[in-house]
């Protein structure tokens, strides 16, 4: 937002500017509150998807040899899907970036509010 845009939206509103500078800040922590949740969780995944027993490669091995085999359409159970844990990972990172930047621009927004007043 430009400085002269920035001056514009305080002088016409300055009363009520802290309190949406606050809702910024609060949605901003929400935001990297939840982005650290589903990190957690798609390392979880992540982790114990990679930890799966050579028992369970093998079983899985057996049911596609088994599919191929069969003329009859079988289930066969699919193994966790570690890409989407991956992809929940990353978007959980650019999560945290923006919630980030929109405490960052509250807070600086926050501070130009004060410079002006004073």
């Amino acid at each position: 937002m430009s400085a002269l845009l920035l001056t514009a939206v305080i002088c016409f509103d300055i009363k009520e500017s802290p309190l949406e500078i606050q809702s910024a800040f609060n949605s901003g922590v929400q935001g990297f509150h939840k982005a650290t949740e589903d990190a957690s969780k798609a390392a979880a995944d992540i982790a114990s998807q990679t930890a799966v027993s050579d028992q369970q490669q093998q079983e899985f091995q057996s049911q596609e040899a088994t599919l191929a085999s069969d003329t009859a359409p079988t289930t066969v159970k699919e193994p966790n899907n570690l890409t989407q844990s991956v992809v929940e990972l990353k978007v959980a990172e650019v999560q945290a970036k923006a919630s980030a930047e929109v405490i960052k621009t509250a807070d600086e927004t926050l501070g130009t509010l004060v410079d002006v007043r004073a």
